[in-house]
């Protein structure tokens, strides 16, 4: 029987924008957690130097993932080896990727709710079971320890982001320790996505590999390296797994692009640079966090990382699809609605991305300000 999966809804706003863009409208993109940045501008060099000169084909970078090793070991202190990279053709394949080589159709694998809506749809897709935990903004949106244990009976593995989608917030390194005590107490595999490490405003976040060495990492080139669209992520796998993980891969993806693979070494010169991006992030959450009160949006949870802000708007509607279907029409500002990202609850929600540009944010404010004290409060 195929599994019957619900629509990334922020794609469908996304197409609505750019049918009005191409309108001749003034349209500010926050639906989609995509830089505006594009890639450092070594690796765009690197990518002119390759096609001047190889033919390519399909390929691993051993340099890559040597280079990926050390950056562990630089920035976690932590020690892997070059051969648990397992590169793919971005962050999506490599959660195909664990999953598949990791678990059974029918198996149970918890995730926080509010989550990212690829997390359900790839697990019902592969005929798993999401155990959706709802966790509110007491518990800033997050997977805590307690809510695991509680889960009944243990799920066979559970996936993990901080900072996460779509909230931005991180889990607390006790938490995470707690966390991984639950897990290995109740035989629970952990799959960690990490795809938004390095974008960072309070505290650095750790990846779980400093507390469980047998957990799976998630990640890609697309977030702090600004590298979205040249499809490059990888796979962590511990020592024990890798073939298998590797066997599955070739067979289902064959290898990552390999002119990405060269441009995502160079990037590794270019870390100023890509830090630079963080200061522009920072100022648009600044921003965007001093609006939010004059909007009349006070149910949030602070983004540590990341670049989202997730808010109630309750107050306004039971419906989040509508309501960002006429914010766009009305101000050409595109946004997520909650439900892409909680099936319960996320009527009532709606998901900023602030990776535009500042002067994009002051303009996207100066629309919103208006707009959101004309709407009408719920009777």
């Amino acid at each position: 029987m195929n599994a019957q999966l619900e629509p990334f809804h922020a794609i469908a706003i996304s197409k609505q924008a750019h049918a009005l863009k191409a309108e001749g409208r003034s349209i500010i993109h926050m639906e989609f957690g995509q830089p505006s940045t594009g890639a450092p501008q070594a690796a765009i060099a690197k990518a002119h130097a390759v096609l001047d000169a190889e033919a390519m084909g399909y390929w691993e970078s051993a340099p890559l993932k040597e280079r990926l090793a050390q950056f562990y070991q630089e920035r976690y202190g932590v020690q892997v080896d070059a051969s648990q990279f397992i590169l793919t053709c971005g962050a999506s394949p490599a959660l195909v990727l664990a999953l598949s080589s990791m678990f059974s159709p029918s198996d149970r694998i918890a995730m926080a709710r509010p989550g990212y809506v690829a997390y359900r749809n790839t697990l019902k897709a592969l005929h798993m079971q999401p155990v959706e935990i709802a966790c509110g903004a007491e518990v800033g949106f997050q997977l805590t320890a307690a809510a695991l244990a509680a889960v009944e009976p243990a799920p066979q593995g559970v996936i993990i982001a901080s900072p996460a989608n779509p909230t931005g917030t991180l889990i607390q390194q006790d938490e995470l320790k707690a966390i991984v005590a639950v897990c290995r107490e109740r035989g629970i595999r952990i799959i960690s996505d990490e795809i938004y490490h390095g974008l960072s405003y309070v505290e650095p976040a750790q990846t779980i590999l400093a507390y469980e060495p047998q957990a799976l990492v998630v990640s890609s080139f697309s977030k702090y390296f600004s590298m979205a669209g040249w499809r490059l992520g990888w796979l962590l796998a511990p020592p024990g797994h890798v073939e298998r993980a590797q066997a599955y891969c070739g067979n289902l993806f064959l290898t990552a692009p390999s002119l990405s693979q060269h441009a995502g070494l160079a990037a590794f010169d270019a870390l100023d640079e890509l830090d630079g991006h963080i200061k522009v992030y920072r100022e648009n959450r600044r921003l965007l966090l001093a609006a939010l009160p004059g909007l009349g949006l006070t149910t949030v949870a602070p983004p540590d990382g990341a670049f989202y802000i997730y808010a109630s708007i309750a107050h306004l509607t039971d419906d989040s699809l509508a309501f960002c279907k006429r914010l766009l029409q009305d101000t050409g500002i595109a946004t997520a609605p909650g439900i892409d990202f909680d099936p319960v609850d996320g009527k009532h929600f709606i998901r900023f991305s602030f990776a535009v540009s500042t002067a994009e944010i002051e303009e996207a404010i100066r629309r919103l300000l208006p707009w959101f004290a004309a709407q009408p409060r719920k009777v």
